[in-house]
């Protein structure tokens, strides 16, 4: 945990972790199936981005809002994580730079809407990509 605790603080600028923070990523990095519900601040998205960046990569996360997507993506570039989205807010451009990511094994995180799911190319890209993390931010916003 001592190299997690080394990119919490490198990489995401924290001392230390926040309550239930921890425990959950080391039940995530254990290959263990997660489901945190926690408040609104309390940093959840950090649960599946360290991972990513501890070696459990690609991740896939399946967002509801695009502009969240946008946000996050920016944050990480900012901090030299690999991460894009595959979404129709995108413009054509972007979404080939992250599928060139993706085809050369570059991307840490891959952010997409939950449509982009039922979509054949989605699969076959996603068979190709082989995620070895999924999560689904703000579920609550999910209804089918």
């Amino acid at each position: 945990m001592d190299a997690v605790e080394a990119i919490l603080r490198r990489v995401f600028g924290f001392a230390g972790f926040r309550a239930g923070q921890r425990e959950i990523v080391e039940a995530v990095l254990a290959g263990d199936d997660v489901f945190a519900l926690m408040p609104t601040g309390a940093g959840k998205s950090l649960l599946y981005q360290l991972p990513a960046l501890a070696g459990v990569a690609p991740v896939l996360v399946v967002s509801p809002l695009i502009s969240l997507m946008r946000d996050q993506i920016a944050a990480l570039r900012a901090k030299g994580v690999a991460a894009g989205a595959l979404n129709s807010g995108n413009e054509p451009e972007d979404n080939a730079t992250t599928l060139a990511m993706i085809e050369a094994r570059k991307i840490r995180l891959l952010y997409v809407a939950p449509e982009r799911l039922a979509l054949d190319e989605t699969i076959d890209m996603l068979a190709r990509m082989k995620p070895r993390l999924l999560a689904i931010d703000e579920a609550h916003c999910v209804s089918r």
